[in-house]
């Protein structure tokens, strides 16, 4: 027991060194933080302007496009467009000749690698905006052990002098708590705004995943009034050709005619 006694004080003597020199690093890697987080803000409110559009109109002209058959010129409206739900509606398109199925693997594939851009570095505020209060917190807590080590009555001095140095360690600890205080503070400014930008900016992904949602529909609508016209179509033939008395059942009994 007296080992584990003294491998634990050893243990925390080396933390309480650790501490000793000081929690100005902590003030650098929130500010490094604070930069990074700052600069991921501003990319992605510029890659969000970029892909602005009116997608309520495009939508409109897309299905009207679509029920016309003007296939092309729906193409190149969705080409036109800057919007993640364009290009993915657009890869349905390309499987105009496959099917509702082909369609909506093609657009899903799309949307599979078009997703990853939207959600880029948006971990990353995240991960700021809950993390960098408890870095801020570490500070703090160093700083208060700095505080109480100072609190250790000096070795080797009379009793007068002690209790100078007493009284001038107190008011040093005082400026040190109020210091390390600000490690908290600092924390709290760099995870608030973090923490309003990363949901601002996942709103902003849930709201083009939805159009997306509504551009994908509107060319599936499209595919299934196709098949089902073509089966429709397919199923007349097929009874008309069964018929009696058509003129292919004519053509076809004629031979056997001649032969009788």
């Amino acid at each position: 027991m007296h080992l584990a006694l003294a491998a634990n004080s050893g243990l925390i003597a080396v933390f309480t060194r650790f501490a000793l020199f000081g929690a100005e690093w902590v003030m650098w890697v929130l500010i490094a933080l604070s930069m990074l987080s700052i600069g991921v803000m501003f990319e992605r409110a510029r890659y969000f302007r970029r892909l602005r559009d009116d997608l309520g109109a495009l939508g409109r002209t897309m299905s009207a496009k679509l029920r016309q058959g003007h296939l092309n010129e729906a193409r190149i409206l969705l080409r036109a467009s800057p919007s993640p739900a364009a290009l993915v509606a657009l890869a349905g398109l390309a499987h105009d000749d496959d099917g509702p199925e082909a369609r909506a693997n093609a657009m899903q594939a799309e949307l599979a690698r078009v997703r990853p851009s939207l959600e880029r570095n948006l971990s990353f505020l995240g991960t700021v905006g809950n993390n960098a209060p408890f870095v801020g917190l570490l500070g703090t807590v160093i700083g208060i052990i700095q505080s109480f080590d100072a609190l250790k009555p000096p070795t080797g001095r009379t009793a007068a002098a002690a209790q100078a140095a007493a009284q001038a360690a107190t008011s040093r600890v005082m400026g040190t708590i109020a210091e390390a205080l600000v490690a908290t503070a600092v924390g709290l400014l760099v995870a608030i705004p973090a923490v309003a930008a990363f949901n601002y900016f996942q709103r902003t992904v849930k709201g083009q995943l939805a159009q997306t949602e509504t551009l994908t529909q509107l060319v599936l609508s499209h595919a299934h009034a196709l098949h089902d016209r073509e089966l429709r179509t397919h199923r007349a033939h097929l009874e008309q050709s069964s018929a009696p008395g058509t003129p292919a059942m004519a053509i076809s009994h004629a031979p056997v005619q001649a032969q009788a």
